[in-house]
Parts: C-alpha cells; sequence; structure tokens
C-alpha cells in the first residue's frame, strides 16, 4: 500500500528494526552448526552446504524481490519475507533429512533475507533520503543491521544453551513475526510521481547497467566481500574449537564484537561516502580487511587476539554496503535501485556460497581451515584493486529511448 511520503527518521527507525531482526538471526546461524550436526550424526560439510545454499537464494531472490519492492512497494515484500523466515527457522528446526534440510532451508531463508534485508529497504531509504544525506541514511541503515549482530549474538548463544537448539529456533520464529509485521507497515511509500532524465522498461534498466563497465566491477568487487565475511561468521566458532579455544563465550564475544565495532564502520563509511569518492573508499576497506586478516593469522592465537581480530574486522564489516548502494544510486538514480542493488547483492552471495561452502569442503578433506585463509588473503588483494578504476559519474542517458 502505498500513501502520503514517508519520514526519513520514520524509515530508518523502522527498516532499523527489520534489519536487526533479519541479519541479527541470519549472523548468528554459526551457533547451530556443532549441535545439529551432532543431533542429526552430520559432518560440518552437510550444514555448510545448507547455509550456502541460503546465502545463494537469496542473491537469486534479490533482484525479483527488488522488482517487488520497486512496483509494488517495501511493506508487501517484507511481510511475505517475514512468514518466510519464520518458515524456514521452523523447517532448520524440524527436518532430520540432509536434502531436504539444505534445499528447504535454502528456498526459505534465502527468499526470506532477499525480502526483508539490505536490498529490500534500499528503495526506500534511497527514495526517502535526499541526495546529500543519502550516503549516511544507508550508513545508519547498515549500522543498524550491525546492532543486530551485536544484540542477537549472545541472545542466540543463551537461547541454544537454556532451550535446546530447537527451541531457539521457535522462539526466534515468534520474535521475527512480532517485530517485523508492525515495522513492515511504517515503509508504504508513494508512486515516484516524476523522474529526471529519459523513462525506462525493467528490461531496459537492465540491459544498460549490464553493458556499463562500472557496474560490472561492482559486481566482481562485492563478491569478495561476500566471501569473506560469511565464511568468517558461519565458521569462526568451529575454529576457535578447533585452535584448543574451548570456551564458547569466546566465539560470541568475537561476533559480538564485530557487530558492535561495524555500527561505527558502517556509520562512519557513509558518512565519509558523502565526502570523498566512494570508489577509493571501497578499495581501501578491502585493503584493511586483507591486512587484518593476515596480521590474525600470523599472530598467536589467544583469545584476546580473537577479540581485537574482531574488532578491527567490524570497522570493515559491512561498511561495503552503504558505499555500494550509493555508487549505484549515484549512477543510475532512484527508480530501480532496489533491484539493481539485488544484481549487484546476487555476486556478494554467490561469494558467500563459496566462501561458506568451501570452509566446509576443505575442512571435511584436509582437517582445517588453512587453504581457506589464503583465498581470503588473496581475494582482498583482488578486490582492493577492482574498485580503484570504477566511475562513479552518473550515467548519461542522451542516446536512451524513451520507454
Amino acid at each position: 500500500m502505498r500513501t502520503s511520503s514517508p519520514d526519513l527518521k520514520t524509515v530508518l527507525i523502522a527498516s532499523g528494526f527489520i534489519l536487526t531482526m533479519a541479519m541479527g538471526v541470519r549472523h548468528g546461524f554459526g551457533f547451530w552448526m556443532q549441535p545439529i550436526s551432532q543431533a542429526h550424526g552430520w559432518t560440518r560439510e552437510t550444514y555448510s552446504l545448507a547455509l550456502a545454499v541460503q546465502n545463494l537464494m537469496w542473491g537469486a531472490f534479490g533482484p525479483f524481490a527488488g522488482m517487488a519492492v520497486d512496483k509494488l512497494g517495501t511493506a508487501r515484500v517484507i511481510v511475505i519475507g517475514a512468514f518466510l523466515y519464520a518458515a524456514g527457522l521452523l523447517w532448520m528446526a524440524l527436518i532430520d533429512q540432509p536434502t531436504l534440510f539444505v534445499v528447504g532451508s535454502g528456498i526459505l531463508i534465502g527468499a526470506a533475507l532477499a525480502c526483508t534485508a539490505f536490498g529490500a529497504v534500499s528503495g526506500i531509504i534511497g527514495r526517502t533520503a535526499p541526495e546529500a544525506k543519502r550516503s549516511w541514511a544507508f550508513g545508519m541503515s547498515s549500522a543498524a543491521s550491525s546492532f543486530g549482530q551485536f544484540v542477537m549474538m549472545p541472545v542466540e548463544q543463551q537461547m541454544i544453551s537454556h532451550t535446546g537448539w530447537q527451541n531457539a529456533f521457535y522462539m526466534l520464529a515468534a520474535l521475527l513475526l512480532l517485530v517485523m509485521l508492525p515495522m513492515a507497515w511504517k515503509l508504504r511509500e508513494p508512486e515516484l510521481s516524476h523522474a529526471t532524465g529519459p523513462q525506462q522498461s525493467i528490461m531496459e534498466a537492465i540491459r544498460e547497467a549490464f553493458a556499463y563497465r562500472p557496474f560490472l566491477l561492482l559486481i566482481a568487487g562485492y563478491f569478495v566481500c561476500g566471501f569473506q565475511v560469511v565464511f568468517i561468521a558461519v565458521h569462526m566458532p568451529a575454529y576457535l574449537k578447533d585452535k584448543n579455544i574451548m570456551d564458547p563465550n569466546v566465539a560470541v564475544v568475537a561476533l559480538a564484537l564485530i557487530g558492535l565495532f561495524n555500527i561505527f564502520g558502517s556509520y562512519y563509511a557513509g558518512k565519509l561516502g558523502g565526502m570523498y569518492p566512494k570508489r577509493y573508499l571501497l578499495s581501501s576497506i578491502y585493503l584493511s580487511r586483507t591486512i587484518v586478516i593476515a596480521l590474525f593469522l600470523l599472530a598467536p592465537l589467544s583469545s584476546y587476539s580473537v577479540y581485537v581480530f574482531s574488532a578491527a574486522m567490524g570497522l570493515f564489516w559491512l561498511s561495503t554496503v552503504p558505499l555500494t548502494n550509493g555508487v549505484i544510486a549515484g549512477i543510475f538514480g532512484m527508480k530501480y535501485l532496489s533491484m539493481l542493488s539485488g544484481f549487484v547483492f546476487f555476486s556478494h552471495q554467490v561469494g558467500s556460497f563459496l566462501g561458506v561452502w568451501l570452509g566446509g569442503y576443505i575442512f571435511t578433506k584436509t582437517g582445517n581451515y588453512n587453504s581457506v585463509w589464503m583465498i581470503t588473503l588473496a581475494l582482498g588483494v583482488f578486490a582492493t584493486l577492482i574498485n580503484l578504476p570504477i566511475n562513479e559519474k552518473p550515467i548519461n542517458r542522451q542516446q536512451a529511448v524513451p520507454a
């Protein structure tokens, strides 16, 4: 339903609650790897594959969710996503057949995240925020998702410890619906009454984007972001136990610190994105991640080195999101922002799929994560370089044919 133009503050608060739940729950899935694998007699590869398929489906559904948002409005899409998310959590709690678990949870959770996470809310944020505040507004939404990670990590771990892993899924499903459904209806937006430049159909916008080199460079760079963050988020708890850091609270604190420090990283990335070229900021983020990961692997491992690593990684965790969305909005405008962000995010999720699945696959084959860490470092160097030549200027549509 579309109504009068929403207030930016209302949009940021409502989308913030939705992102807090969507991303907070999703970032905690690593805590279920060992209890589910032990309960069903699975290797880590099975559960890793399930999360990998979730990430891949999240990306695959992203462009279509973006089209739906641009066409039908944010509220309806988020309501659908909330019910899909709850159904996916129940599926993960109840299904013990490996193929059904992987496919069902992959489709349900993947589609749910496409309808409730960054791609779903980027359009209304971009259309509501004035141009001078747009990058900052994207940063605020990324900070909200990081706050969700900070808050939900200990909540989910305590749920598993005190109620069991199945009951934890049930409780999260109910909590998601209680938070997301009322917040969704605060994100109703009007039809765009005007647009500058030539008018485009969806297919014209897609062809234009994929024929434009800077868009393809963004896609390539975002692949790396997905690989790095999801590999670390999912496999960090197991990695620490393998290295004889047996206290589960260390992993909880580590992931919470990532969320806490990314609140600041995302906020200031968005703020700086309004002041400096976003391509240079993106390259700096990937370079900084690479250095932080290398130092973590070289330093003696202890709970304190884990905390320092997590805090440092947190500064660069989702700080790519406001900058990437800002580049897309600056180049192509606002009309199809959700859809185009969905296409770029699909690349992110292909990287996520490979990061989480390769982590489980290579561990099963070799008994360690060494090769995956090396791939993570090499990809960081690649992303540092690939973002530098991106042209952020608005695309010239003088030759475009009005729809």
